[in-house]
């Protein structure tokens, strides 16, 4: 077999889920992560349709389906806290109950992704890749803080603002999509004292939800803001964030107040854009990308996580298939996900339509029960094969 050192790029989804089929297919991979461990923190995710057969296939789908979210329902207020809808059948977030989806807390997911492969996997925490400079002999990195070293691939699962597609690729500018809002997520006490239940509040432009998590000990906030134009900010300057999204949802009613209080002391606080990465081709020679940095559908496809275990799962696959063989194997990856991609993308733009239909109506009028069925839902259009 050719090409059998992997370096790859993102410690979150996608990272750890592909070091695992790498390992299983007998590579030797290196994963290299800019924070010192794994991050804390982040939004509820869910694993649906294709990617609850790789999480099968991991052997793990039953200990994630230990650590679903486990909602019991949720619904929509307004500024004075009178509920204006809600549902036992379902959540904005995680869909309707009766599907096999799991809705799990990303943090999760990522150590139980991590755990299946640490103990056959290279972690570089704390570092990151300054430089890649390719050749007929591989992939020459240089580092933030390690020595140099050459690999023979290098996958970017680096997320929406990709390290490793800068540097290949070329800048984000060319490939990114804005889609017009743009949402943070934190973590504080559950001083409402709400049970396994998440309530959502919008005004105008402004807003966002509060959902229980591990076993109604804490809560996370999510608020949000729409603007038609892209905001300039320094997507790795936290507190200019926290200030940003502090002074956006001024005078927002319910309970936003109170929670905006408890985002200036979260450490782990996230924040960024709701926004697509497409390009024509994932691959760049001996580089290429998997998940949000290849083709990024957004939080409101509710399909990014899914993406990255299904796409961790084809590319090791179609690497071990061609033997290592990169030249054969990433254009057949991108020819086995091209359609689920888009499929998805597509998805999270008519999300998007849901979703402003939806806040019209909570301003005015109790919702009907159907706006919110099949919410995040989407065919699944991909039929995984065996490797």
């Amino acid at each position: 077999m050719q090409n059998t050192t992997v370096l790859v790029s993102g410690a979150s989804i996608g990272g750890p889920a592909l070091a695992y089929w790498l390992a299983e297919y007998g590579f030797e991979v290196t994963v290299v992560e800019r924070a010192p461990a794994l991050r804390s923190g982040g939004q509820a995710v869910d694993v649906r349709g294709p990617a609850l057969e790789v999480a099968e296939r991991m052997g793990v789908l039953e200990e994630l389906r230990g650590l679903a979210t486990d909602m019991r329902g949720m619904s929509m207020v307004d500024a004075g806290g009178n509920e204006l809808y809600r549902s036992t059948e379902g959540t904005i977030s995680g869909g309707d109950f009766a599907t096999p989806d799991v809705e799990v807390l990303r943090d999760d997911l990522c150590h139980l992704l991590y755990r299946t492969a640490a103990d056959r996997t290279e972690y570089l925490f704390d570092d990151s890749i300054t430089a890649l400079i390719q050749d007929a002999n591989g992939v020459h990195v240089t580092f933030e803080n390690a020595a140099p070293r050459t690999f023979d691939l290098v996958v970017g699962a680096d997320g929406l603002h990709s390290n490793t597609r800068r540097l290949a690729f070329g800048p984000e500018s060319d490939y990114i999509t804005h889609l017009g809002s743009y949402v943070s997520v934190f973590t504080a006490p559950n001083y409402l004292g709400l049970d396994r239940w998440q309530v959502w509040h919008q005004d105008g432009t402004a807003g966002g939800a509060i959902m229980t998590a591990r076993g109604n000990t804490e809560i996370r906030v999510f608020a949000g803001f729409e603007t038609p134009e892209p905001v300039d900010y320094d997507h790795r300057d936290t507190e200019a964030q926290k200030k940003l999204v502090h002074d956006r949802l001024a005078g927002v009613g319910w309970e936003f107040p109170r929670a905006l209080e408890y985002m200036w002391d979260a450490a782990d606080f996230h924040f960024d854009s709701m926004s697509q990465i497409h390009l024509d081709q994932w691959w760049r020679g001996r580089v290429v990308l998997l998940g949000d940095a290849g083709y990024c559908g957004s939080p409101m496809s509710g399909q990014g996580t899914s993406m990255a275990m299904v796409g961790a799962y084809v590319l090791a696959g179609e690497l071990k298939a061609a033997h290592g063989d990169h030249r054969t194997a990433f254009p057949a990856y991108q020819d086995a996900l091209r359609g689920y991609v888009a499929d998805n993308q597509r998805l999270a733009l008519t999300n998007k339509a849901r979703a402003e239909a939806r806040t019209g109506a909570a301003q005015g009028e109790a919702l009907a029960e159907t706006e919110f069925q099949d919410f995040g839902q989407v065919v699944n259009a991909l039929v995984l094969k065996g490797y």
